[in-house]
C-alpha cells in the first residue's frame, strides 16, 4: 500500500501534467511511461532521513505563488512532502561556486532514496534561490519538468525558454541541458523514466 502523501502527489502531479501536455506530445508520453509505472507497483520505503539545507527557505515562498495558481493543487500535495526529503546538493557541485553551492538543492521523492525507493523512474524536485544558474548537465532518461515558480530552461536543442505556469519542459535523452531562477525562486519536479 502506498504511502497516503506520496499518493495524493502523485494523483496531482499527473493531472497537472495531462493538462499541461499536448495530446500525443513527447513530454505527455514519457511522464505518462513514470506515471503508469507508479500504476502498477508500489516501491518499498528507503529509510532516507529528512534534511534540508539553507536554500530550502526558498520553498514556501515559491509555493505560496504557485498556491495561487494553476496548479495549487501540485504545490499543495508537493509542500506535504518538503519536510520529509532529503535534500542535497549535486554532487559535482564546486564548493568554489558559492551561488550555485549555496543557491540549489535537489531531493528524491520516487527512486533511489526517495521516500519511495525505485529503480525504474525518478521523480524529484529542485529549488534555486532567485539568479541561479544549474551547471549545464546530461542524462540518458528523457525528462519532463513542471515549474511551480517562474524559470528557463536551455538544451543543446532550444534556446532559453520559460515554459509560464501552465507549460512543461522536455528534455531528450542524453542532452545537455541547464535551467536558471530569475528575480525569485526556482521550484520545479522533475520525472524521469529510468
Amino acid at each position: 500500500m502506498r504511502d497516503a502523501g506520496l499518493g495524493q502527489f502523485l494523483e496531482a502531479a499527473e493531472a497537472a501534467v495531462t493538462v499541461s501536455a499536448p495530446e500525443g506530445s513527447v513530454a505527455g508520453m514519457a511522464a505518462g511511461r513514470v506515471f503508469s509505472r507508479c500504476r502498477e507497483r508500489v516501491g518499498g520505503a528507503s529509510g532516507t532521513a529528512a534534511a534540508r539545507l539553507p536554500v530550502c527557505d526558498w520553498i514556501a515562498p515559491a509555493l505560496a505563488g504557485a498556491a495561487r495558481g494553476p496548479r495549487a493543487k501540485v504545490a499543495d500535495a508537493f509542500g506535504a512532502l518538503v519536510d520529509r526529503l532529503e535534500w542535497k546538493r549535486r554532487l559535482s557541485a564546486d564548493p568554489a561556486d558559492r551561488a550555485f553551492w549555496d543557491g540549489h538543492a535537489n531531493a528524491m521523492i520516487f527512486g533511489p532514496g526517495g521516500l519511495e525507493d525505485r529503480a525504474d523512474l525518478w521523480i524529484g524536485a529542485t529549488v534555486m534561490a532567485p539568479r541561479v544558474t544549474y551547471v549545464d548537465h546530461d542524462h540518458p532518461p528523457e525528462e519532463v519538468y513542471l515549474s511551480l515558480a517562474p524559470g528557463e530552461w536551455w538544451n543543446a536543442a532550444m534556446d532559453w525558454t520559460d515554459p509560464g505556469e501552465a507549460g512543461l519542459i522536455y528534455n531528450p535523452p542524453g542532452i545537455r541541458h541547464a535551467m536558471r531562477s530569475g528575480d525569485g525562486p526556482f521550484l520545479a519536479l522533475w520525472f524521469l523514466p529510468v
